[in-house]
């Protein structure tokens, strides 16, 4: 048989072999990696979804965390692990949409080439909140008051690059103000402080904002999303409140390593969308200020690159190092 025949009948008889492992797919264990600790925010809804996938797809999914470096570390071995569907893992604005600018040297993957996004499956948007000694009742109140001294009101935050960071200097450059920022090792102790009066301003998670708002140990201004939040019916947008177009989220979804076949990309974004449909998980999700998403792999691509543009500007424009 000549060489061309040769690869032309293995071609052959490998095309269909390649063909039933997708259809089998799963036959074993899936690892689900999350690229922060256990116990937190990022983790607890990630359990969540995982569970709810081994049901849907009759197969054991194992939670595997991989902090470090602002979720680079975890998302990195996503990156570099076998495409056979069998390693997926949460992907989150940090590692996606932040780090890269803000961290290139320390970050080891490229988004588009090293990565196949599934699924957004949830947005989470911010509270704006000031502590009760701030002297405003609304975000147009607390621009005019921020005008007459620039550089004296605070906001704090999680960290440097983190989303309560962000979205203070997003706020900033759309109001034009001038803000001092305030920088925590984690958003309890910043927390702590805007309860306090030690800080007069912070954009806030809603599971973690919502006890002090309910206690009244602080003043809710307006949420980040495009809606009202069902949490706080009676909290505007920050659109709303005069900065139109002003949206800011938390937001996660789900990664696979570039490279796995199209077939379970499509297998796992069809169990996704029909988790996030179903009324426990959704109620889950508003509990703590969420919204679930869901859609195409093709938008949640088109989402982590426009996410990726627009914190960029941010992050140049107000010369944010982690130096």
């Amino acid at each position: 048989m000549g060489v061309a025949a040769l690869v032309g009948t293995l071609v052959a008889v490998a095309a269909p072999g390649l063909s039933h492992a997708d259809d089998a797919w799963p036959s074993k264990p899936i690892s689900f990696v999350v690229p922060y600790a256990a116990g937190g925010f990022a983790d607890t809804r990630m359990r969540l979804l995982a569970r709810e996938l081994a049901d849907e797809l009759k197969t054991s999914v194992v939670v595997e965390n991989k902090a470090g470096a602002g979720g680079v570390i975890g998302t990195a071995f996503i990156a570099k692990s076998k495409p056979d569907g069998y390693t997926i893992g949460s992907g989150n604005l940090a590692p996606l949409s932040v780090n890269p600018t803000l961290m290139a040297k320390n970050v080891t993957y490229n988004v588009q080439k090293d990565l196949a996004p599934v699924i957004l499956v949830e947005e989470s948007p911010l509270i704006l909140s000031v502590n009760n000694q701030v002297p405003v009742k609304t975000v147009k109140d607390l621009i005019e008051l921020a005008k007459k001294d620039p550089g004296h009101l605070t906001f704090g935050s999680s960290g440097v690059g983190g989303a309560h960071h962000l979205s203070g200097e997003l706020f900033a450059s759309e109001a034009g103000l001038k803000l001092s920022h305030v920088p925590y090792k984690g958003g309890a102790p910043a927390a702590t402080d805007l309860m306090a009066g030690h800080i007069d301003m912070m954009f806030e998670m809603g599971y973690a904002a919502m006890p002090a708002i309910q206690a009244k140990k602080v003043h809710p201004l307006a949420v980040t999303s495009a809606k009202r939040l069902a949490l706080l019916p009676d909290v505007p947008t920050m659109a709303e409140s005069g900065l139109p177009g002003f949206e800011s989220y938390n937001w996660q979804g789900v990664i696979a390593p570039a490279g796995t076949p199209d077939a379970i990309i499509q297998k796992l974004n069809s169990a996704f969308n029909n988790i996030l449909k179903k009324p426990e998980v959704q109620k889950a999700f508003e509990a703590t200020g969420g919204q679930s998403a869901g859609g195409t792999p093709e938008e949640f691509a088109a989402f982590i690159q426009s996410e990726t543009e627009k914190w960029a500007k941010v992050i140049k424009s107000a010369n944010i190092s982690v130096e």
